[in-house]
């Protein structure tokens, strides 16, 4: 195959606005010069979010409505069949140029011992505790003080989210 060397371009007409002259620029050069710019005009800034809190204290139900309540064509699936979470769950929102990457993490005591390893990536944390569970709740604080005291989230912010609500025996 024959491959040679071509550079780019730029024509300054009369008057006019400088063209580009394509015709000399190679696969590659081009690839990367589109490339670059479809980057630049339309990539999103991505924050990641991690959702954590113990198990079946709704982290998946409050993910799957939040992706349901902000992404037009997203049907979710049956919250009825939403099961504990063995390793994570991914979602992801478009807000104008940002996108919001979710991470849910399970809850069970065997997977907290991994979300410090997920620390680093994150922008922001959704600690979810479940307000109709007062026999975990001392569980849950120790879960959320372990959390909070890793270095490695000083500056990142924290919302804690005493999920359920809507259920009449939660705590108020």
């Amino acid at each position: 195959m024959f491959y040679s060397t071509y550079f780019l371009i730029l024509k300054k007409t009369r008057g006019h606005c400088p063209i580009l002259d394509l015709r000399f620029l190679n696969k590659n050069k081009m690839y990367t010069l589109l490339s670059g710019l479809y980057k630049y005009m339309f990539q999103k800034d991505e924050y990641c979010i991690l959702i954590l809190g113990l198990d079946n204290a709704g982290k998946t139900t409050f993910l799957e409505q939040t992706k349901i309540h902000f992404n037009r064509n997203y049907k979710g699936m049956s919250l009825s069949k939403i099961t504990s979470t063995v390793g994570l769950n991914i979602g992801a929102i478009d807000l104008g140029k940002v996108r919001l990457m979710f991470w849910d993490l399970g809850g069970q005591e065997e997977l907290q011992s991994l979300w410090d390893k997920y620390y680093a990536e994150s922008h922001g944390v959704i600690y979810v505790i479940d307000s109709t569970d007062e026999e975990r709740l001392s569980e849950s604080k120790k879960a959320f003080e372990k959390m909070i005291t890793s270095d490695v989230l000083d500056g990142v912010p924290i919302l804690v989210l005493a999920n359920k609500q809507d259920v009449e025996k939660r705590l108020e």
